[in-house]
């Protein structure tokens, strides 16, 4: 790791036009500009070519600062390193620029509050409060002093603040004592004395996101009821803080219905949130009986909170606030100053803007670059300043594919939008009059979203002379409500139209050979590479990471987060039985003939093995060529540094095989059952 101090001067914009233009197009950053020799490229074979970038460098390297906590002038961030297994520790930024390490990996911090956790550490001057992700209890951690569980056995806390009187928090809390569905509460915790604690909020199915006032006296928080997702449909409500610490006068603040997120107070006590009431995820303040649109924008100011403690703005001075807006994947910082509802951009070359936080007079947040450049960052005036990162990629520059924005038609006269990026090895150029093989990557969710932030996995496939192209399908994020929500009653249908139609557009585009179309993606996006390839003759082949391929019995697997989820992708069951039977791959194998590659963590506890395996052997005693790889220990996401390495591998050897690509990487080819069923022309060059 490395500490450093990068000043970056941002030219002025006409932000409208610049959040306004229908395309983005990314244009090579400074630091992607080289001087070197120039050597005449080697003529080979796209996907064979020569890449210097390995496995180990795209995992072992990945190094990321996770989240952003400030209270009482300490600034605290977690962070991951591709050799920690997944493992996440602490770290503090002290006031000369140095980190000091506060919980070691091996603590390992994490929240499972609503399954996925998030926000699972709160710093409080020189002391930390943290979820153990072993036991889901949270602890004290002092200097000096042995860590100490503050919380009762299966209980799960998150997303907590800090409550001056009685020396107290007041966090999330999933209780899972009792038989049945856990219950979902806003309660205190003392922050010297383990025990039960105080309930303040209950009734709820999911409660979220609690903030309070800067005199402690008014506290806000979001509840959400099944089936409805957090990006679904919500409700903001606030209650007062009397003198002996309870809460009374609770009321639900009156909005009109949509997603409502980010609850925040400002320094002079108004009441301001993040919601979607005009199809886009703006900013709004109640003003007395009113809510107001502080700055209406067609673009995002959230993501969908799968996890808790997500801020995308946070007030620098009671009359501007910083906010990170997100339109079609691209990243930008402005300034929004209250009194006029003008902005200013502060910096616009981020892929992602993530944890806006506020301490002591300065705005600092978390910001991925489309360049390998990631970390910790500070506003500075009309600019901003990297003061931390981890352990950076050194890969080559010259070697580095950048992305193009795309949009294409797609069933019933939609458009949907990725980025593609084209093959790129200086060392080569492909066969004369051939074209490259492509990958298009499907993101999971299905409510998430491709961005355009910098991936060592992506420029892997780029520099062998791989295409590849990262899909924002019907569902995904960044684009509005009601772009979002068109995939409700259509999973397995509008997804699947636009992974085909992707390639489709590629190949009309003669940017890719349609001989070598691959797809890739993983739970939710693994049920949308099996439907493609059953559903379709485009695809040559695909690769699925707990893949879903029988979604009744999805049915009965799913854990509460996701309860309602399928009504609102599929719909209420067994009321339509029918569609879940319809759409389920497993049933429908008659066309599918294309090579799968499946991979499955056995300790997966969203998407169980046996959706691959059903799959695979059904694959298997067709005929058809596949592969299974099952890995002990790994949950829902692979996170052993050996683990993923091997999966990478696996799916070089698999679609060089597939695709007839002789590659001169040196791994282990992987064994397919039915191999010899491979046609040996189908992917000639």
């Amino acid at each position: 790791m490395k500490n450093l101090v990068v000043s970056t001067s941002v030219v002025f914009i006409f932000l409208t036009l610049l959040l306004t233009a229908c395309d983005v197009k990314v244009e090579p950053t400074k630091e992607l500009i080289i001087v070197a020799e120039e050597v005449e490229p080697t003529e080979a074979p796209y996907g064979s070519w020569s890449s210097p970038l390995t496995p180990m460098d795209v995992y072992g390297q990945s190094d990321n600062v996770v989240e952003l906590q400030s209270v009482g002038g300490a600034i605290y961030f977690s962070e991951s390193q591709g050799t920690w297994g997944g493992k996440v520790g602490v770290s503090r930024l002290e006031d000369d620029g140095s980190v000091t390490s506060v919980v070691s990996p091996d603590f390992n911090i994490g929240s499972r509050v609503h399954e996925y956790g998030g926000a699972p550490f709160l710093g409080i001057g020189k002391s930390l409060f943290a979820t153990k992700k072993s036991d889901q209890l949270l602890y004290r951690i002092a200097p000096n002093q042995a860590p100490k569980a503050l919380t009762p056995k299966d209980t799960r806390h998150a997303n907590c603040i800090p409550y001056p009187l009685g020396s107290r928090l007041i966090c999330v809390r999933e209780d899972h004592r009792q038989e049945g569905e856990p219950k979902a509460s806003l309660v205190t915790v003392n922050l010297n004395v383990p025990g039960e604690g105080a309930t303040f909020v209950s009734g709820h199915d999911f409660i979220s996101a609690p903030a309070i006032s800067p005199d402690n006296r008014k506290l806000a928080w979001i509840t959400w009821e099944h089936p409805n997702m957090p990006w679904d449909e919500t409700q903001l409500w606030q209650g007062k803080l009397d003198k002996k610490g309870r809460l009374h006068s609770i009321e639900k603040v009156a909005t009109p219905k949509g997603s409502i997120n980010q609850p925040m107070y400002s320094p002079d006590g108004q009441l301001y949130f993040v919601a979607d009431f005009n199809n886009w995820w703006n900013l709004y303040c109640v003003e007395g009986k009113e809510i107001v649109n502080v700055y209406p924008i067609q673009a995002e100011m959230a993501i969908p909170e799968w996890r808790m403690g997500h801020h995308f703005y946070a007030f620098e001075t009671p009359n501007t606030v910083i906010a990170n807006v997100n339109k079609k994947g691209k990243a930008l910082l402005i300034r929004i100053f209250l009194d006029s509802g003008i902005a200013e951009p502060i910096a616009a070359d981020f892929g992602e803007i993530s944890h806006v936080i506020y301490n002591d007079g300065v705005v600092y947040f978390i910001g991925r670059k489309i360049t390998p450049e990631k970390g910790l960052y500070r506003v500075n005036g009309r600019g901003v300043e990297l003061l931390y990162a981890p352990t950076l990629s050194d890969f080559n520059p010259s070697y580095i594919s950048q992305p193009e924005h795309i949009s294409f038609e797609t069933g019933g006269g939609s458009r949907s939008y990725g980025y593609f990026y084209p093959p790129k090895n200086p060392e080569y150029v492909g066969l004369k009059g051939s074209l490259p093989p492509l990958l298009v990557l499907v993101h999971g969710g299905p409510t998430w979203k491709a961005s355009l932030t910098y991936r060592a996995d992506i420029q892997f496939w780029t520099s062998r002379g791989f295409a590849v192209l990262d899909l924002n399908y019907r569902g995904s994020s960044g684009f509005g409500r009601e772009y979002r929500r068109s995939l409700y009653g259509q999973w397995g249908i509008a997804d699947v139209q636009d992974a085909v139609n992707a390639a489709k557009y590629l190949v009309k585009e003669q940017r890719v050979n349609p001989k070598m179309l691959g797809i890739r993606g993983g739970s939710a996006s693994g049920f949308t590479v099996l439907s493609a390839l059953a559903q379709h003759d485009v695809y040559t082949a695909g690769v699925s990471y707990a893949a879903v391929s029988d979604l009744e019995q999805l049915t009965a697997d799913t854990h509460k987060f996701e309860q309602g989820y399928l009504d609102q992708l599929v719909g209420p069951y067994p009321l339509n039985q029918s569609d879940y039977f319809e759409r389920s791959p497993i049933h429908h194998l008659q066309g599918f003939e294309e090579p799968m590659l499946l991979l499955q963590g056995m300790a997966d506890p969203v998407v169980p093995p046996r959706q691959s395996k059903a799959i695979f052997n059904a694959l298997k005693s067709k005929g058809v060529a596949s592969a299974y790889i099952a890995f002990e220990g790994e949950g829902h996401g692979f996170w052993s540094l050996e683990h993923r390495i091997e999966s990478l591998n696996a799916e070089l050897s698999f679609f060089t095989q597939v695709f007839g690509i002789k590659t001169i990487d040196d791994i282990q080819p992987l064994k397919l059952e039915n191999g010899a069923a491979l046609p040996k022309d189908a992917a000639s060059q």
